[in-house]
């Protein structure tokens, strides 16, 4: 079933564990992420980034996820992850998107406040849930690119709650896009310190390649919503090359991305176990 991501948020914040939040670049992804689902019992979130959209607009990867959540028995919201601009927001929550995020955290305070809260404006009309983010996380994410963590400033993160209106708000604790060339120091207490500020869901970005004690305790503390891209691609990617190197004649892409596509269902499956929302559907 297709839904937003308002209650199966408040259910984590609330519980104390996190929703997987998983990027999807195709199909194939797609079919992983919702079987893993379904075999353990979980609510889940399918991702994509603006760079991903260029290549199948929001209409497609809507289409492509509504008949998905249609044929699973578990909550499936399908999010728009580190949104570009108000338009591409628009275009997603018109084009049957259940949550989306809009990133304005290159701008400053004001500018990132203003444009999380005219998207949350038009998105309130939809009934479409709001993620935004406040501090900046390391590394790249589509064509945002930080050299460093800029942490999140808990009474900032209330005057931005405010002010914007958002659903939740993805903060910086030290977590970076991609993987990490050295182990990353995560200030976990700045989560406990927003929590008494805010009172929406907090969401974790930045967490392939993040130790699963830390995204267990990061979970447990408040982080409502873990998200996850890198490391699928990477498992959907070595799973294509090994067949192929293992199958130098095959030409069916059904033969390969079948592996591709096991071999995403089962980290996803991981991932959701880390989080502790199996069974939680």
């Amino acid at each position: 079933m297709l839904v937003t991501t308002r209650k199966m948020l408040d259910d984590a914040r609330d519980g104390g564990y996190a929703v997987g939040a998983f990027n999807a670049e195709n199909a194939e992804m797609v079919w992983g992420i919702v079987a893993a689902a379904e075999e353990l019992r979980a609510p889940v979130i399918i991702q994509t980034t603006s760079s991903t959209l260029k290549h199948l607009s929001p209409a497609y990867f809507g289409g492509i996820v509504a008949a998905a959540a249609r044929e699973a028995s578990v909550p499936v919201a399908l999010h728009l992850d580190h949104g570009a601009s108000y338009e591409l927001a628009r275009e997603c929550i018109e084009n049957g998107y259940t949550s989306v995020m809009i990133d304005g955290s290159m701008f400053p305070f004001d500018e990132n406040a203003e444009l999380a809260r005219q998207v949350n404006n038009h998105a309130k009309a939809y009934g479409i849930p709001v993620e935004a983010e406040l501090g900046t996380i390391g590394g790249k994410e589509d064509a945002t690119v930080s050299a460093s963590s800029q942490y999140t400033d808990p009474d900032q993160a209330a005057e931005y709650v405010r002010r914007s209106g958002i659903t939740s708000l993805a903060i910086s604790i030290g977590t970076a896009h991609g993987f990490y060339q050295t182990p990353p120091v995560l200030d976990l207490s700045r989560i406990t310190a927003i929590r008494e500020k805010v009172t929406l869901p907090l969401v974790m970005h930045g967490a392939s390649g993040i130790a699963d004690d830390l995204v267990r305790e990061a979970a447990s503390l408040g982080m409502a919503k873990v998200n996850f891209a890198t490391e699928l691609r990477v498992a959907f990617s070595d799973a294509v090359k090994a067949h192929l190197a293992a199958h130098p004649d095959v030409f069916d892409p059904k033969k390969y991305l079948t592996d591709a596509r096991l071999a995403v269902k089962e980290l996803v499956k991981h991932k959701m176990c880390v989080c502790g929302c199996d069974g939680r559907a």
